[in-house]
């Protein structure tokens, strides 16, 4: 969808979006709106329970006496911030998406926030429609073009063509690669499609099975070894600032069956985005070359196929990981964690970055201590842990800390082994934590289990239903706050 800016007006056509403060009064351009429709406006939120609270929405047809074919009134509440505005643009777009409106105007009352509404109305326009050729046209979006008609339109428009516009692609990148199936999306395809970031200036280097086989990433490839699939590993680079990099480090398992410790067959199909992590980082990359970001960035992923078959790996294998130190795969379904290691010490190793953030829909576990709402965060390092709620209470990705202690560490003992790849049922997200700490030395680090807000069922305003692109608004926001400043 297109957004644009202009300076406060009443529309010639289309849809007409109207801002309403708590307590349901029309004012401004909305006063003036009604008195030209003889009081319809006034007299619909009369009739209705809609009385302003914020993302609430009232639609009025073809109003006598105005040129636009609705009027949609909008709630905002009592405090209005550029938060809120991006819900607010987001409710905006899902009102009017299927209206039959193909453009609308939306007077927006504050400035400063301007460009977060378009912004959260651009984000809440995605879909994923490429594999379905049969919609019926009521099920097709109409709207095309949201007009932010605001005091402050040059600068909202700046603002979103520098930095919100950059958002929403990267976003729409990620939400696209955690969207398609398994049979498009595996590590060779995955690796090329990564190329375009090259276009924006990001180097990317690709490492296949022979170079991967050469550094000795035993960890990882093991988990590969099951599937007719080739492992890759992606390091992408964006060098904005002479400085050390903060590394990024995302799981990408493009299908997980679970190997041999194989996963029950209900809901097996949502298993294709257990590469939400990796697309977290390649979204990041994304925007932080598209605006041009004065900081250095390394990303990297590791792409890998879980699959049962006569050459995967089974329960009781010992492998010995790029740092040297041994696991014993106890359960080949903690998958994951075996394909962080290895980056995790390679990227430590070679970039020698200023801090580590890696992500990945890890553990169950972690679905179940904190549902859909927030990500699980676990860190050595307490600045950097505050950095990162910080950065995600600002663009509503939240995140809640969870202890890292020697008494969780011991449960990964092994008999055989430096150590297991599971420990036992009960705190199964903090056990996993501990096993890829062992791979991070003294470099501060922090490990984000997205597990349960890759993925969603319920949509939210800026957020359809399906990927929802966790992660690359809060990497970018993070590297704005530590690297920028």
């Amino acid at each position: 969808m297109k957004v644009s800016f202009a300076a406060p007006a009443l529309p010639p056509s289309g849809a007409l979006v109207l801002t309403v403060a708590k307590g349901g009064t029309l004012q401004g351009l909305a006063a003036e709106a009604d008195a030209a429709a003889s009081g319809a406006l006034s007299k619909a939120v009369a009739a209705s329970r809609f009385d302003g609270e914020a993302k609430a929405t009232l639609e009025v047809t073809a109003p006598s006496g105005l040129d636009a074919e609705r009027v949609l009134l909008v709630g905002v509440g009592a405090e209005l911030d550029a938060r809120l505005a991006e819900d607010v643009g987001g409710s905006v777009y899902s009102a009017l998406a299927k209206s039959g409106s193909e453009s609308a105007v939306l007077v927006w009352p504050q400035a400063g926030s301007a460009a977060a509404v378009g912004l959260g109305a651009a984000l809440a326009a995605y879909r994923f429609d490429k594999y379905r050729t049969q919609l019926k046209d009521k099920d097709k979006p109409t709207l095309g073009e949201l007009v932010i008609a605001a005091p402050d339109a040059d600068a909202a428009r700046q603002s979103y063509e520098q930095d919100g516009s950059k958002i929403v692609e990267a976003v729409g990148f990620a939400r696209d690669f955690v969207s398609e199936p398994g049979n498009v999306l595996y590590p060779e395809t995955y690796a090329e499609d990564l190329r375009e970031l090259e276009a924006i200036g990001v180097s990317v280097e690709v490492l296949d099975q022979t170079a991967l086989e050469e550094l000795k990433m035993a960890t990882l490839l093991g988990v590969a070894q099951g599937s007719a699939r080739e492992a890759r590993v992606v390091v992408m680079r964006w060098e904005g600032a002479e400085a050390p990099p903060i590394a990024l480090v995302g799981k990408g398992v493009t299908f997980d069956t679970g190997g041999i410790s194989i996963k029950p067959s209900g809901g097996m199909e949502e298993m294709k985005w257990d590469m939400g992590g990796s697309a977290a980082v390649v979204g990041a990359m994304r925007a932080i070359a598209g605006r041009k970001a004065a900081a250095n960035v390394v990303g990297i992923v590791g792409l890998v196929e879980n699959m049962p078959s006569a050459t995967a790996q089974r329960p009781g294998d010992v492998v010995t990981s790029y740092s040297g130190q041994t696991v014993e795969v106890i359960n080949t379904d903690a998958e994951g964690r075996l394909v962080l290691a290895d980056l995790l010490a390679y990227v430590i190793e070679v970039y020698k970055p200023r801090a580590v953030v890696d992500l990945a829909t890890l553990t169950g576990a972690m679905v179940m201590a904190l549902a859909h709402e927030y990500a699980g965060m676990f860190s050595n390092d307490d600045e950097l842990a505050a950095s990162l709620v910080s950065a995600g209470e600002a663009v509503d990705e939240k995140l809640w800390r969870f202890p890292l202690h020697d008494a969780y560490d011991r449960m990964l003992e092994s008999h055989i082994a430096d150590m297991k790849n599971i420990g036992p049922r009960e705190a199964g997200a903090i056990s996993a934590a501990q096993f890829l700490k062992r791979f991070v030395g003294e470099t501060p680090w922090a490990h984000l289990d997205i597990a349960g807000t890759a993925w969603t069922d319920k949509a939210r305003p800026t957020v359809p239903k399906g990927a929802t692109g966790y992660g690359v608004r809060l990497l970018d926001r993070l590297v704005r706050d530590v690297c920028e400043r």
